[in-house]
């Protein structure tokens, strides 16, 4: 009879464990403010920028060096089935991201953890 106890128990305790990180949401709302960062690398892995040929091809200038600091705003965020949340930015003075693309995707945890996302100061 204590095996039952103890079974019931455990699982009740796992259940209500699983509810729990479900029930735990981002703190990214729609229109909020960040500010891009360097990326640890030579290129952004996390945002989600367009390919240089895409870039020249709608008449801008591929040079990542001219997005960083820019001020950005969210103004979509979609979670996805794996757990991660996409999100959808914008430039806060309403320019476009290399002279072509109004709105960008990006990961939002992978970016604001490398860096490439901050939150504005």
């Amino acid at each position: 009879m204590l095996k039952y106890v103890f079974a019931l128990l455990l699982s009740i305790s796992v259940l209500n464990a699983q509810d729990n990180a479900k029930s735990v949401s981002n703190d990214v709302e729609v229109g909020d403010v960040f500010e891009i960062g360097k990326p640890e690398t030579n290129t952004y892995k996390h945002i989600n920028f367009p390919r240089p040929n895409f870039i020249i091809k709608r008449g801008g200038r591929a040079n990542y060096k001219l997005v960083e600091g820019n001020r950005v705003v969210i103004t979509s965020i979609k979670e996805k089935k794996d757990g991660t949340t996409q999100v959808k930015i914008k430039r806060k003075d309403g320019g476009r991201f290399f002279g072509s693309h109004t709105v960008i995707g990006a990961d939002f945890d992978q970016a604001i953890q490398s860096g490439e996302l901050q939150a504005e100061k």
